[in-house]
């Protein structure tokens, strides 16, 4: 009967992690990911979101699929673009696996916003091109750019 139990106490905690890892509705305070606060000043104002950085090409490829959980004033940054280094490029991104609306911001070298893609569709695979070089790509829940009044040429603050 010990014996039982201690088993069952082994599996239970090998089992732990890996459904939080698979869990749906983590958020970066459970998963571990880290956050920094990003600025994006437009013509109406400054708007500060809290996102999860997707550095790796691991991270950036996972990105928010999966995700039901995005806060209002959250998202992911994928900084640096490309995750491998070398000089901006022009970056597509798609919707596979991911549920939720997306706005996608595609961020030019000197921090302005060169193209936003709004309400991108849950689970399409259609690409999504950045248009021209990019250093860095923020998603965002879709919908929110155009609530704010962020639009393309708007300057944004990143992390160090």
């Amino acid at each position: 009967m010990a014996r039982r139990r201690l088993a069952l106490a082994l599996a239970i905690a090998t089992l732990t992690p890996a459904l939080a890892a698979c869990s749906s509705g983590g958020t970066a305070a459970t998963t571990g990911v880290e956050t920094k606060t990003i600025t994006i000043r437009s013509a109406n104002g400054t708007h500060v979101f809290q996102v999860e950085l997707a550095r790796t090409p691991a991270e950036q490829q996972r990105g928010l699929m999966y995700r039901t959980d995005i806060p209002r004033d959250g998202g992911m940054l994928f900084a640096p673009y490309p995750p491998e280094g070398g000089p901006p490029r022009e970056a597509s991104f798609w919707m596979e696996n991911t549920p939720t609306p997306l706005d996608i911001l595609f961020i030019r070298p000197d921090g302005t916003i060169a193209r936003i893609a709004e309400n991108t569709v849950p689970f399409d695979r259609s690409p999504i091109p950045s248009g021209e070089p990019v250093s860095a790509v923020l998603e965002i829940l879709g919908g929110r750019a155009a609530e704010l009044g962020i639009a393309e040429g708007d300057k944004v603050e990143l992390p160090a």
